[in-house]
């Protein structure tokens, strides 16, 4: 068997599918023999400056009527430009193929149950908890807990105490809009900085927890409010990687329109966008709160689904395979609602 192979679970069919992993022999060189052998060198690749060069080289220098490849990219990776709102023709680097909007309300339908927590983003996800007691339990391989919403927020680390979590790794063809997983008023948002590691599987489980070294912005909302989704207190957290410059928060209450900048206080509507990455890959974590959600079934059985070769597996030296989501489509619900889901905890 190559084991170089990651599959995952194509949720919308149950079909098993073999990711191809962009860069991905230029990823294992470096997170083998330079992170081993060049300590100095490491650290430069992983740098914000070396992301936005990466980016701007990638993206930005080449524009997509002069390079051959990029066409080639966007066949193979099977990106629907028949999805957007502005006119492909109108592309002019890659970087406008990776910032694209999309008709969300048309192509990425939302069920209309105001309990339900959807998907912050197009990505492969896999759901974990903090409690020992979980059939789920995941501890300190994707990302440190305490280092992950940050070494002083006391209050938040209590708060997600024992509680779960959905991790959704985007990829660099995806759409790179995440939207809201619940509604809900945000009660605090702030910055922590990182370095800039890939979401590639392979760092996942060559070093320990990659995604709380990145930089990434941790969002709380207070769910338990009225016209929230009522599942408690909510962090979102959005990590950047490798080639991604920037997270720019650009809430829209109405489709992509009037976008503003995120603060205390507002209250945000599940389903609508909250933020674009710029180019690259990236990572969001969703974490809850004790109790407070019940997963949906199929993305719990597929994690165990036999026959299925990850990276992860290999790592966790266990079964754990990815589910493909779609962008607001159901991932769970308050836990005291009929969903076809199970609590993750005891």
């Amino acid at each position: 068997m190559n084991t170089h192979i990651h599959q995952y679970i194509e949720r919308k069919t149950a079909k098993v599918k073999t990711e191809n992993l962009f860069g991905d022999h230029i990823v294992r060189f470096i997170y083998s023999r330079v992170r081993e052998d060049a300590s100095v060198l490491f650290k430069a690749l992983t740098s914000a400056r070396m992301s936005q060069l990466l980016g701007y080289v990638n993206y930005d220098s080449v524009t997509i009527s002069r390079l051959a490849g990029a066409k080639r990219f966007v066949e193979m990776s099977g990106v629907d430009l028949g999805e957007c709102i502005d006119n492909p023709g109108t592309f002019k680097s890659l970087r406008d193929v990776f910032e694209r909007r999309i008709r969300y309300w048309e192509t990425r339908p939302m069920a209309d149950e105001d309990r339900t927590v959807v998907s912050p983003a197009d990505g492969k996800m896999l759901i974990g908890s903090f409690s020992e007691t979980s059939l789920l339990f995941l501890k300190d391989k994707f990302f440190n807990y305490e280092e992950l919403l940050g070494e002083s927020k006391k209050q938040w680390q209590n708060a997600f105490h024992e509680g779960n979590f959905a991790i959704v790794r985007l990829t660099p063809e995806k759409y790179h809009y995440n939207h809201m997983p619940v509604a809900g008023m945000v009660v605090d948002i702030y910055e922590l900085p990182g370095s800039y590691h890939p979401c590639n599987p392979t760092v996942t489980v060559t070093i320990a927890t990659p995604c709380s070294k990145n930089k990434r912005v941790v969002t709380i909302i207070d769910t338990d409010v009225e016209g929230g989704t009522g599942v408690g207190l909510v962090a979102m957290i959005e990590i950047v990687a490798l080639m991604i410059g920037d997270i720019v928060q650009c809430y829209s209450s109405v489709r992509y329109e009037n976008p503003v900048d995120i603060g205390k206080g507002m209250f945000l509507l599940k389903g609508q966008p909250k933020s674009l990455y710029r180019p690259g890959s990236s990572t969001d974590i969703v974490l809850f709160q004790k109790n407070r959600i019940s997963f949906s079934d199929d993305l719990i059985r597929n994690m165990y689904r036999p026959g299925v070769h990850t990276r992860f597996t290999r790592g966790f030296i266990r079964p754990l395979v990815e589910t493909e989501v779609n962008v607001r489509t159901t991932i769970g619900a308050a836990h005291d609602i009929s969903c076809k889901g199970n609590i993750i905890n005891g």
